[in-house]
């Protein structure tokens, strides 16, 4: 038998980790450094690119290079040079480097001067199309693209009037698109999304609606983002589509990658249904008639004037079909039931009150005695078959 010392009892080996959830969390490491390098380099190459656009606009590229075609100092010549040259030259440097600022101080005062003129064209054009053009909605959208191409003006102004050089402004207009698109390229979407918006009109402030996973009344609506109130549903706090009182914010480019739905934009009302199970030994004409009588006493002249509202819509964008104007009761056979299933039309906010209203006059309606035996309610059933011919046990050998 093996012996073994104290020492190596006192060493305990750590517990080794799985394999597979080693390997798994070491990948996840190790994609969270690369996203994260990745992410520098980007800033990095954003903020280069920045930087030599703006240098080429500012002093633009010499047509000329002092000292061009000479050959350069030999070593002997660099090591005798005269110290009092080098001062003149650095004090002749520093002199021209004055003369050049000063020179832009002008070119400068211009730029200011143009920046601050393009903000008073941009609130005297805001306040001249609010009051002109108060009512139209889309009164927010052309104030925003009339004073962006103002400010866009602007800015090709003072490029211009800072770079002293067309070509130079021409040459750097590239990088720094470039560096803008690469950067900015979230924020850009957004604004996308909210002028589409804006002019198409998907969606108000008001409105129900479904942006992805998110469901709920629109709140307010910025330049990138926009703010709903949530509304429940499967997986939530709140099961049914009832406000949850949480905000949430969705950015703007939702509108150019997942679908809209709005339930409220054009026509308020939703259709429901609701099910009821019978038995297959009940009247089912009798049930469906009683159901649909019973819908249409509580509801009243909801549904008729909803139905009325509807049938204008259609017929504006030439949907032509008919439209129910009271509640309709359908039947669908299951295995041990049939389901008589209420069809009606409600406002959207109230869906789930009338829900309720409607259940709970079904129970009522459904317990009275004059229907008794005609419509019977699904109870448990189990098939018990009974063979008279079923062999008895085998007799002993």
């Amino acid at each position: 038998m093996p012996t073994v010392s104290r020492r190596q009892i006192g060493r305990r080996r750590p517990p080794r980790a799985r394999p597979g959830v080693r390997s798994r969390r070491d990948a996840r490491t190790y994609q969270q450094h690369a996203r994260r390098q990745l992410r520098r380099f980007r800033q990095g190459s954003v903020l280069a690119v920045a930087l030599t656009a703006i240098l080429l606009l500012i002093w633009g590229v010499p047509a000329t290079i002092e000292g061009e075609g000479q050959p350069p100092p030999t070593e002997t010549e660099a090591v005798q040079t005269d110290p009092i040259d080098s001062v003149a030259e650095a004090g002749a440097a520093i002199n021209d480097l004055a003369a050049s600022f000063l020179g832009f101080l002008p070119r400068l005062a211009l730029a200011i001067v143009l920046i601050a003129l393009a903000a008073l064209a941009g609130r005297l054009a805001r306040s001249v199309l609010e009051r002109n053009l108060g009512g139209w909605p889309r009164t927010a959208a052309l104030t925003a693209v009339t004073r962006l191409a103002i400010f866009l003006a602007a800015a090709v102004a003072v490029v211009s009037v800072l770079a002293g050089d067309v070509r130079a402004v021409v040459g750097s207009v590239g990088l720094l698109g470039l560096a803008a698109s690469w950067a900015l390229q979230t924020p850009i979407e957004s604004f996308t999304g909210w002028l589409l918006n804006a002019f198409r009109g998907y969606y108000r402030v008001g409105d129900r609606i479904a942006v992805g996973e998110v469901v709920g009344d629109v709140y307010r609506i910025d330049v990138l983002t926009t703010t709903v109130w949530e509304t429940g549903g499967p997986g939530k706090r709140v099961s049914a589509e009832q406000a949850t009182g949480a905000l949430i914010t969705v950015p703007n480019w939702e509108v150019l990658r997942s679908n809209i739905v709005n339930f409220s934009r054009d026509f308020p009302y939703v259709w429901d249904e609701i099910a009821t199970a019978v038995a297959h030994e009940s009247d089912l004409g009798y049930c469906a008639e009683v159901l649909e009588g019973l819908a249409r006493r509580e509801l009243g002249d909801e549904m008729v004037q909803a139905a009325a509202q509807y049938t204008e819509l259609l017929k504006a964008e030439r949907l032509l079909f008919d439209v129910d104007e009271v509640p309709r009761v359908y039947l669908s056979s299951g295995r041990s039931w049939t389901d008589c299933t209420i069809r009606y039309l409600v406002p959207i906010r109230s869906r789930r009150r009338w829900s309720s209203a409607l259940t709970l006059a079904i129970s009522r309606e459904l317990g009275a005695p004059q229907h008794r035996g005609r419509i019977i309610p699904v109870y448990p059933r189990q098939e018990v078959v009974v063979r008279q011919d079923w062999p008895g046990p085998e007799a002993p050998p």
